[in-house]
């Protein structure tokens, strides 16, 4: 132990002389300023070394003693730990032996309730025992009497069996009869089923039948209803379409104009005009079907099949877009009218034919891309009496219509037009006999630029 306290001593003094070595060349700086002889410095020099080894010594002395102290104490704490632990160990030795008696007396009362409860456990058996025995008897009572009660109940059914069996024979014979009686009833009802079912059957037939040609007079699909109706020579109709034939008066704008609105109230798909024939007809009345279709929120289309002059040939014209047959007749002329009165009343009344014409021929020109004046000439180049008429392929080229088409789809017109109650135009014509006893019939006026054509080598038409 002193050896060990010895090293640590020595370890701790050596940082001391490293110091003390590094800080002897600054004191042999200082001596240089005085001249000395060389026994003064090795004086000098042992009482230094002396000075050291003394503070060293010190030093060890001083770390001895505290190392001492330290292991002094860690002696007392160790002895103090081992009392501690030899007092603990005591302690649970005298535990141990309490518990052991306690345990002892525990078996010793746990032994004397084990008798008690055997000795209760055999008393309760014994009385089980009792018990059973008397559940026996009991039992062989009851026995005895449901033997007598089920002698009893069986004296008595066989006496209820005795008279359901003479109930039962009159039920048979009621039950009897009451079967002849359905059963005739049955039969009679089974007859009348027959009859109405016939009956049905007839009045089935007849309503089928009658059902049948209700729906042969309509064709039973939808009208086709498209944005863009005109297609590669093809123009498709639907169930919007106005016909607007013959003169053109108040009546016939009436007409026009209440389906374009009430078309317009439905939806925006185009409504279509289709003028079979027109000679035209009153500006007035024309003017206002022009308006209808201007201010139409649908587009209003125009379809010529055969003729359209005058203010129809307008309409025609005017129209967003208008579409002919090739062979169709459109005719354009100056306005014409009849009037009477003195000279200044035929000058105010030519005054407002020529506003008219400035207010529908300005806009065909305009629509055809001349002025009036070249249109007006243009009429009497063509024909001597102004009736400028074109066929629809050339009325295209001349811009008087939209378009040519060689085929019009009416998807609109779903009924039979042969249907019971539908008017049927006069086809045949009166036979008549002339004055040499020769039957004939006459011919109806053909319309403006139409010909008969037709073989009649006996001129029986006439």
């Amino acid at each position: 132990m002193k050896y060990l306290l010895l090293s640590l001593v020595m370890s701790a003094a050596v940082p001391v002389v490293q110091a003390q070595v590094q800080d002897k060349p600054a004191e042999a700086d200082a001596q240089k300023a005085k001249p000395k002889t060389k026994f003064q410095q090795l004086n000098d020099e042992k009482d230094e070394l002396k000075a050291q080894y003394d503070l060293i010594i010190q030093a060890q002395r001083t770390k001895a003693a505290q190392l001492e102290a330290e292991y002094n104490r860690i002696t007392m704490e160790n002895k103090f730990s081992s009392e501690k632990q030899q007092t603990d160990l005591k302690q649970l030795k005298a535990d141990l032996e309490k518990a052991a008696t306690e345990n002892k007396l525990a078996e010793e009362q746990l032994k004397i309730l084990l008798g008690a409860l055997n000795t209760e456990f055999l008393k309760i058996s014994l009385e089980n025992k009792l018990a059973a025995e008397l559940n026996r008897k009991m039992v062989s009572d009851l026995d005895r009497q449901i033997s007598r009660l089920k002698l009893e109940n069986d004296l008595k059914a066989e006496k209820q069996r005795d008279v359901a069996i003479a109930d039962a024979a009159e039920k048979s014979a009621i039950d009897l009869e009451m079967k002849r009686l359905d059963l005739k009833e049955r039969q009679f009802k089974i007859d009348k089923l027959a009859m109405d079912s016939r009956a049905d059957k007839l009045n089935s037939d007849l309503a089928m039948r009658s059902r049948k040609e209700e729906w042969k007079r309509e064709t039973n699909t939808e009208p086709v209803y498209m944005a863009e109706p005109y297609k590669e020579g093809q123009l498709v109709i639907s169930d919007r379409r106005i016909a607007l034939n013959g003169p053109i008066f108040n009546g016939s704008a009436d007409f026009v104009t209440d389906r374009i609105h009430y078309f317009n109230n439905i939806s925006s798909a185009p409504v279509f005009i289709i003028i079979d024939s027109s000679p035209g007809g009153s500006v007035m009345a024309g003017y206002r079907i022009l308006k209808a279709m201007q201010g139409s929120k649908a587009p209003v289309y125009v379809a010529v099949k055969s003729f359209a002059a005058s203010m129809a040939a307008v309409i025609t014209t005017l129209a967003e877009k208008s579409y002919v047959y090739p062979n169709a007749i459109i005719l354009h002329h100056q306005m014409s009218t009849m009037n009477w009165g003195n000279m200044t009343q035929l000058k105010e009344q030519l005054d407002l034919a020529k506003e008219w014409e400035r207010r529908l021929v300005i806009p065909v020109a305009k629509k055809i891309g001349i002025d009036m004046e070249t249109f007006r000439k243009k009429m009497y180049e063509k024909n001597s009496d102004g009736d400028w008429e074109e066929f629809g392929d050339k009325a295209v080229d001349y811009k008087w219509a939209t378009s040519v088409v060689e085929r019009i789809d009416e998807t609109g017109l779903v009924k039979n037009p042969d249907a019971e109650g539908a008017s049927m135009p006069k086809r045949m014509l009166e036979e008549k006999e002339d004055e040499k006893g020769q039957r004939y019939v006459s011919l109806p006026r053909l319309q403006p630029f139409d010909f008969y054509f037709i073989y009649n080598p006996d001129k029986y038409y006439r």
